[in-house]
């Protein structure tokens, strides 16, 4: 199918569109974008813009990959990367809402929604299927674990591991069982992560040691709860809280 590139909008010399891609009217796709088939960019969008970094070169060859079926809405704004020869990452079948932004760096997996004014600092990694509320903020080189459910107008500044729901700030407020049943996850899997989910989050030390040691033990057949548990033991951000009535903070330095 052929790509309609619509009056006003601006798709500058050098930059790569597959096929099927739709640019709205007054959008902006810059130089330094690559877009997969079937991309959307509705108006006042601004895909591969500088970015926001005082120090940055524009002279700089950088860029922006965006995968298959993603559709960035309204004024939505994606920053190039700042190192030269990288470039900021958008997977496939992502939707970004109206005035969400994504800055410098950032890799972003498949299947993720940004829901309005979502903004993503430099350097975070988001995992597939994850979803942001509305207004939520996430600091610089944070990790955003996969099936993470953000709460609108959360403020993350510390890592996110899989398949759980955070709110407030840095709040664990519980496991998204809702969202990996609609993901077909099998009812083991599910078992095991709510059994590892409670034993890394509400056993008394240090969050990564515990993770760490519920890992070796060993115990756990599916690879859905090994993944949940390898989370902590990589990145250098320390991680969310989780709450429960009753009960203080985990530590999780």
């Amino acid at each position: 199918m052929p790509t309609t590139i619509h009056p006003t909008a601006i798709v500058e010399p050098g930059a790569q569109l597959g096929a099927d891609c739709e640019i709205m009217a007054h959008a902006i796709v810059t130089k330094h974008c690559v877009l997969g088939d079937r991309v959307v960019v509705h108006p006042f969008a601004v895909i591969g813009g500088d970015p926001q970094y005082l120090k940055f070169d524009r002279a700089l060859a950088t860029g922006v990959r965006v995968g298959p079926g993603t559709v960035f809405r309204e004024h939505v704004t994606v920053n190039r990367s700042i190192n030269a020869g990288h470039a900021t990452v958008i997977g496939e079948n992502c939707f970004l809402m109206a005035t969400s932004h994504v800055a410098h760096d950032c890799v972003v997996g498949n299947n993720v929604v940004l829901a309005n004014a979502a903004l993503l600092a430099g350097h975070v990694a988001v995992g597939d299927h994850t979803f942001f509320g509305g207004g939520s903020a996430i600091h610089q080189f944070c990790r955003i674990g996969e099936s993470v459910m953000v709460a609108g107008h959360a403020s993350i500044t510390r890592d996110v591991p899989h398949y759980v729901m955070v709110a407030e700030r840095d709040d664990v407020i519980g496991f998204n069982v809702v969202g990996l049943r609609r993901r077909g996850f099998s009812r083991a899997a599910i078992g095991e992560l709510k059994t590892a989910f409670h034993t890394v989050f509400f056993t008394p030390g240090n969050i990564r040691e515990v993770a760490a040691a519920t890992l070796a033990a060993g115990g756990y057949a599916s690879a859905e709860a090994k993944q949940f548990l390898e989370f902590f033991a990589a990145g250098k951000r320390s991680f969310a809280r989780a709450r429960r009535a009753g009960q203080g903070e985990s530590d999780a330095s």
